[in-house]
């Protein structure tokens, strides 16, 4: 099942453990510089910044697009699950290429998966998904996938 690689062991690999996963993976990019405050005392970027390229990674492609808008759209995503594996450390200054696909595809959910690379490498530097459930702005009840919406994330699987 292609869509239940991400760092996942690849097919017929013989390390149980994630793995990091190629730029061929993924179907759309986003530069995303990293800052001086994303470093912590460790040197490298602190673990809590990756989710937040995640979010920056696919609500900026949707935007793009026209398919979300978040100050008055009618319908907004609610993240509902997360996770991420890391491989190789980030740290500023550096620029970072946030790999974009869509894993699943629901009536009102969507899985993304993202991959964090350094600029120039071919492997990830961590990689996870995350979950969002479309819901009516006022209600907060799952709603039907917007046409423009479904049609943006079908370019991503």
């Amino acid at each position: 099942m292609a869509a239940l690689a991400q760092c996942r062991p690849m097919p017929n690999s013989p390390s149980p453990r994630p793995q990091a996963l190629p730029r061929s993976h993924y179907r759309a990019f986003r530069a995303i510089g990293t800052r001086w405050g994303d470093n912590d005392v460790y040197g490298h970027v602190n673990n809590v910044v990756y989710y937040s390229w995640f979010d920056t990674a696919v609500n900026a492609h949707l935007i793009e697009a026209g398919a979300l808008d978040i100050h008055h759209g009618e319908v907004i995503g609610l993240v509902i699950e997360t996770r991420c594996n890391y491989f190789a450390p980030l740290a500023f200054p550096q620029t970072v290429w946030a790999g974009l696909r869509v894993a699943h595809l629901g009536t009102s959910s969507v899985r993304y998966e993202v991959g964090l690379f350094a600029d120039g490498q071919d492997l990830c530097a961590a990689c996870g998904h995350f979950v969002h459930v479309y819901v009516d702005r006022q209600t907060r009840r799952p709603v039907p996938l917007p046409d423009r919406l479904k049609t943006t994330l079908e370019t991503l699987q």
